[in-house]
């Protein structure tokens, strides 16, 4: 197969690639964030644009702090200040 060559997913296999349910993988592609074509009466997606999708999720360190609670000092840290 060619560089060039594209390869098509169905909806089952790209909500699968992804982790995802195809109810979830519908609302990313409602929402811009994923391509999908239609073909007669199915939606397929490029593996190369699911796999691009993935990469743009990665999620960068340090932008979690929101997500967990501050570490609390221990009695003995407390105690020698």
């Amino acid at each position: 197969m060619a560089d060039d060559d594209i390869v098509w997913m169905s909806t089952q296999e790209a909500a699968k690639r992804l982790g995802v349910t195809t109810r979830t993988l519908y609302r990313f592609v409602d929402e811009g964030a994923l391509p999908a074509y239609k073909m007669g009466r199915v939606f397929r997606l490029k593996q190369s644009d699911v796999d691009e999708f993935i990469e743009r999720s990665r999620i960068q360190p340090g932008t979690l702090e929101h997500l967990y609670p501050e570490r609390k000092t221990s009695t003995m840290e407390s105690a020698d200040t």
